[in-house]
């Protein structure tokens, strides 16, 4: 299993490209299953969780080519999938165990053909997420659904019907998955309190692009008239922002000035704003963002993560790195996820000073320095929150387990190294 190795000290200059969203590919890669014709999708990352989602589509009967393209200026992936000649409905659970997004595949699936078998991707690392506010909208819709074995089986032989739907919560998961399905329903889908990020905005451009009606774009109240099918388009994946946020704190840490380019600012604009109060100077451009920590003391400053737009749950740990080096105290309270401070203790072997407070707090207060050790990632952004502190450390940091950053990072340790940090993959047998 590859490890990860940093020397620290190095401050971090120069530019780094900011590639497509992974939290936006996904659902975008699964809509495809919504029509014959080909859909065309640019500025897709190269990562474990697409070749994973791949694999599955494969499976499932799609046809998928892929060439490299030249988008934003740098080298990027298009994908080109077709959903012609589907032979199974059925997700196995050797697919939806290596990655949970898996399940973007049972709104379009259940819509197209009437019938989808899915085996039940289980929690994670940050917490249990449950699947009862699809599996219950898509009853609302008229599917029937069955637990049994460990897979849902939903069956709708007459179709999906429109219907009113108001969600518990702003779940992206429910948002993508009854989007998909209500585009081929039988009538008006209202969906209330739709989750609003950046990528389920993306999503509803591809799939209008494909000939669907969809109102109230970024807002939290969606209408969509069905339609009887859709076509095929050719669609750009965003920018990645929690990308891009992550980059940025690494400027900040190492008292550095990086220029992220392609990165979008209306995207980031509590991370930023944040960063600013820290003391980090934040220049925003049309199609870029610079950071500049240079000759800077930074600040504690407290979080509450939230939905969007308010602080992404996915910067969180990232930003705790930060502070664990910053003038003063800070307060951290996750407010999205349960156990979503698994990085704490990593943090703390390389001496940071935080106290967690029940399930969804934490102090941090800042010390002179950190030291290089071992460590282990437990998932996805804790694992960039421990490349941070690596960056900084006195020393040799040594993270283990670094496949979760695989699944989000494209091209993680090039991108740093083109930015001066002294960062290496170290390649060991399986």
């Amino acid at each position: 299993m590859d490890k990860i190795k940093i020397i620290g000290g190095n401050k971090l200059n120069g530019k780094i490209y900011i590639s497509g969203a992974k939290n936006a590919a996904l659902p975008l890669v699964c809509a495809s299953l919504l029509t014959k014709e080909p859909v065309t999708l640019k500025n897709v990352p190269a990562l474990s969780d697409i070749t994973f989602l791949n694999s599955l589509l494969n499976y499932m009967g799609l046809k998928i080519s892929e060439k490299e393209e030249i988008y934003g200026g740098h080298i990027t992936k298009t994908y080109t999938y077709q959903a012609d000649e589907i032979k199974e409905l059925i997700a196995p659970y050797d697919f939806v165990r290596k990655m949970r997004a898996s399940y973007y595949v049972l709104g379009p699936v259940l819509a197209r053909f009437h019938h989808v078998e899915f085996s039940l991707p289980g929690g994670c690392a940050i917490g249990a997420r449950p699947m009862d506010i699809h599996l219950s909208s898509l009853e609302q819709m008229g599917a029937a659904i069955e637990i049994k074995n460990g897979y849902v089986i939903a069956d709708a032989p007459q179709g999906l019907k429109g219907s009113h739907i108001i969600f518990s919560k702003a779940s992206v998961g429910a948002t993508c998955n009854i989007l998909m399905a209500a585009v081929l329903a039988e009538g008006v889908t209202k969906i209330e309190n739709a989750a609003k990020e950046p990528e389920i905005e993306n999503l509803i451009d591809l799939l209008s692009a494909m000939g669907a009606k969809i109102f109230g774009r970024g807002t939290s109240i969606l209408t969509i008239e069905g339609v009887k099918e859709l076509h095929g388009a050719t669609h750009a994946v965003i920018a990645d922002r929690i990308e891009a946020g992550s980059y940025a704190i690494a400027a900040a840490i190492t008292k550095g000035k990086i220029e992220l380019i392609n990165a979008n600012p209306e995207h980031l604009q509590q991370p930023l704003r944040t960063l600013e109060k820290m003391g980090v100077t934040v220049e925003e451009k049309e199609n870029s963002i610079i950071i500049d920590a240079q000759n800077k003391t930074i600040f504690g400053e407290d979080i509450y993560t939230d939905y969007y737009p308010g602080f992404p749950t996915d910067l969180q740990a990232q930003y705790m790195a930060l502070m664990t080096v910053a003038e003063g105290a800070s307060l951290v309270t996750e407010s999205i996820w349960e156990n979503r401070f698994m990085h704490v203790p990593e943090l703390c072997r390389m001496g940071a000073n935080i106290n967690i407070h029940g399930h969804a707090s934490a102090i941090i207060r800042g010390v002179k320095k950190l030291s290089g050790a071992p460590v282990m990632a437990t998932d996805l952004r804790a694992s960039f929150a421990l490349v941070l502190a690596g960056l900084v450390a006195e020393g040799e940091t040594i993270i283990n387990r670094v496949y979760h950053l695989d699944r989000g990072y494209e091209h993680l340790e090039e991108k740093l190294k083109a930015v001066g940090a002294n960062i290496e993959r170290i390649k060991e047998p399986d």
